[in-house]
């Protein structure tokens, strides 16, 4: 099974920069996206309905041009819900669980603490809300969290880490979480694969960043321990343009 997921940073955008072509050669079974940035009524046609493909959409409802999920599968789950349980974290349109027979997909997109403090404890209590929620859903099968976390884990996982440790999204606070959404048996998948430096997912849209490869790692698959031994492949796709994101991807043996 091969699933890919995406930042987007708009998707009505992405459209008109390649992104059918990139989602027709790409044979995934699932393509989970974030930042989505419109409602399924802001879409042509064309856009919403994929030969061979169903999906589930979870815009912003509490702002416009903002935030968003969505998920395309030609692999049917058995239940599709959205959003945390708790309701102070609905409406922003940031999760979209889908449970399939051997795993629960997690397609998250967790928020920024860059505008001020109160967004800040706002991304931080949501990282804690998440993982008691994949928690609670580990209880009854595995984990696959797939999306932008927006925050780079480890020093190795951005360009310049000194620089930016007094910046969210490599705040100490930040990747403690990380450390201990670890800690309760979530695997890395890229790392298990590939422990170079230099391998990003988003690059800031200033300074010829990317062209200069000045990123950060964002963006990963993560799956609970049990599903270890099921990972085939996981990777980034850096040539892929269209966003300020590329897309990654994970291979599972199901």
């Amino acid at each position: 099974m091969i699933i890919h997921s995406w930042n987007v940073n708009g998707f009505r955008a992405v459209v008109g920069k390649g992104f059918w072509d990139w989602f027709q050669q790409s044979d995934s079974d699932v393509v989970c996206l974030q930042e989505t940035k419109a409602r399924l009524d802001q879409l042509e046609e064309r856009d919403r309905s994929i030969p061979g493909y169903d999906m589930a959409w979870n815009p912003s409802r509490a702002k416009q041009g903002y935030s968003g999920v969505a998920s395309f599968f030609r692999v049917k789950p058995l239940k599709i819900s959205t959003g945390l349980p708790e309701d102070r974290f609905q409406g922003e349109g940031r999760l979209i669980c889908m449970e399939y027979e051997d795993f629960h997909l997690l397609n998250v997109y967790f928020p920024n603490g860059q505008m001020n403090e109160e967004r800040l404890k706002f991304k931080l209590d949501y990282y804690d809300s998440f993982l008691n929620y994949a928690e609670e859903l580990r209880k009854s099968k595995p984990i696959v969290v797939c999306g932008d976390f927006n925050t780079a884990h480890k020093e190795i996982d951005l360009k310049n880490p000194k620089a930016n440790q007094d910046r969210s999204g490599f705040l100490p606070i930040e990747r403690q979480w990380l450390d201990r959404f670890i800690s309760h048996g979530y695997v890395d998948t890229f790392r298990m694969f590939n422990q170079e430096p230099d391998q990003y997912t988003w690059w800031t849209y200033r300074f010829g960043a990317r062209s200069r490869n000045a990123g950060w790692r964002i963006d990963y698959f993560f799956v609970s321990e049990e599903l270890k031994s099921k990972v085939l492949r996981s990777w980034i796709e850096p040539g892929v343009k269209g966003s300020d994101h590329c897309p990654i991807g994970l291979e599972l043996e199901m």
